[in-house]
């Protein structure tokens, strides 16, 4: 066992497992037909993208101080650059596909221009997706689709083919995630009731005055989440942003603050982590539709 690998080109991680590279930008692999030669490392990173589809256990993968709800017949997708760790795993995983694209595959078309908007890609831990046995054939579909296009000579249509279908699997995921959303309701309830509670707990300390506003990231951290994570979550649980979430309930808190009159309306805003109070006047106009000043007059 040996630190971290860092693959930074595709046709270097098929020769590591032993495979023709038929695109120097997009592959295909099915593990069955692969063997491993080298020494396993600690863990992996990737310079393009990368998403597993694993149909049975090879070991615990980590990611940053957390494990993957990683279990049987699961999707993983890593951006560029994001470092994984495999623990207790077995001397070779027999079962399972992977689809790498660089990022060069997709400069410059729709995809290209969209990729960010796919957040699964920035999911970090306990939010792998879990794929019934329809969702599986339809990934799997996807892939030898984009497989099959691979094994044609590289032509004027190759690269817009093989570009589309990726698109189209990632759409289907993004559908598969939200049945996921759906299908975990209850966790998703304890979720947002726990999110509730983190933002409660943080302005009634004295956190505000020493760290600033709540971010989505700090309670996402809490949650053992990521902060793209949680967002989707709440959007889909609730129909507002993670953002949306702390802004209105640091208008609920501000509120309760604005009845104690021996406090002006700058100690209020500093309570709360406001570095300007213009800004929380600002905000709370726009949410309230009112100054503080005038809410206060007003009740």
């Amino acid at each position: 066992m040996k630190g971290i690998h860092k693959f930074n080109t595709i046709d270097e991680y098929n020769k590591t497992m032993n495979i023709e590279t038929r695109h120097p930008l997009v592959s295909v692999i099915n593990f069955e037909n692969t063997s491993h030669s080298g020494e396993y490392p600690e863990g992996h990173s990737f310079g393009y993208y990368t998403i597993f589809l694993k149909d049975a256990m090879c070991g615990d993968m980590k990611y940053g101080r957390n494990y993957y709800d990683y279990q049987e017949g699961t999707l993983v997708f890593l951006a560029p650059d994001q470092i994984v760790k495999i623990e207790n795993r077995k001397p070779h995983q027999p079962k399972g596909w992977a689809l790498m694209f660089h990022p060069d595959l997709i400069r410059g078309t729709s995809l290209g221009k969209s990729i960010k908007d796919y957040s699964f890609f920035s999911y970090e831990v306990f939010e792998a997706l879990h794929l019934s046995e329809q969702e599986r054939q339809t990934v799997l579909e996807c892939f030898n689709n984009i497989a099959n296009e691979l094994k044609h000579s590289i032509d004027k249509h190759s690269a817009r083919l093989i570009v589309s279908n990726i698109e189209l699997f990632l759409n289907y995921c993004i559908r598969f995630y939200d049945r996921q959303f759906i299908t975990r309701s209850h966790v998703n309830s304890d979720i947002l009731s726990r999110f509730e509670n983190i933002l409660n707990e943080y302005f009634h300390s004295d956190l505000p005055q020493k760290q600033g506003l709540p971010t989505v990231k700090y309670c996402a951290e809490k949650l053992n989440l990521s902060a793209n994570y949680l967002g989707d979550l709440l959007k889909k649980e609730t129909g507002k942003s993670a953002q949306e979430h702390v802004q209105l309930r640091l208008i609920e808190i501000a509120k309760e603050k604005m009845f104690e009159k021996d406090k002006t309306v700058s100690q209020v805003a500093y309570e709360l982590g406001f570095e300007y109070p213009q800004y929380f006047s600002r905000l709370f106009k726009k949410k309230v539709g009112m100054t503080p000043n005038e809410y206060r007059a007003l009740n």
